[in-house]
């Protein structure tokens, strides 16, 4: 069941590399906020299925539950409750501020995930 899945890994390394200037070099108020959500839980998506032969609709359902568990614990302030919040790793990790619309790019980005991975799944029965 463990492996490594080296398409997956090599669609974790663009998304990272993507999402890391997304961070530095877009400072737009569309871009960033939203497209950096929205590839994040499909980079998270590619992590998993990089090492783990998991069903893709399990998969993207975990990975959605866990970005929301996040996204939640900052309508909590989870890092400042843990005494984080001078901690740039953890700040940057599990975020500072809550907003539904991060909830909606999340769910659009898993859904966009179970589209591809269904239409794949298509063209290989096809």
């Amino acid at each position: 069941m463990f492996g490594l899945y080296k398409n997956y890994l090599a669609l974790t390394l663009l998304l990272f590399t993507i999402e890391f200037f997304v961070g530095a070099d877009f400072h737009d108020s569309f871009i960033r906020p939203y497209g950096g959500d929205f590839l994040v839980v499909i980079l998270l998506y590619c992590l998993v299925k990089s090492f783990i032969n998991a069903p893709a609709l399990k998969t993207a359902c975990c990975v959605l539950v866990f970005a929301y568990t996040i996204e939640i614990s900052q309508y909590f302030h989870l890092v400042k409750l843990l005494g984080l919040q001078n901690s740039k790793i953890a700040v940057l990790l599990m975020g500072t501020s809550f907003s539904f619309a991060d909830l909606l790019a999340y769910t659009l980005g898993m859904l966009l995930v179970i589209v591809i991975e269904n239409g794949k799944h298509s063209l290989k029965n096809f």
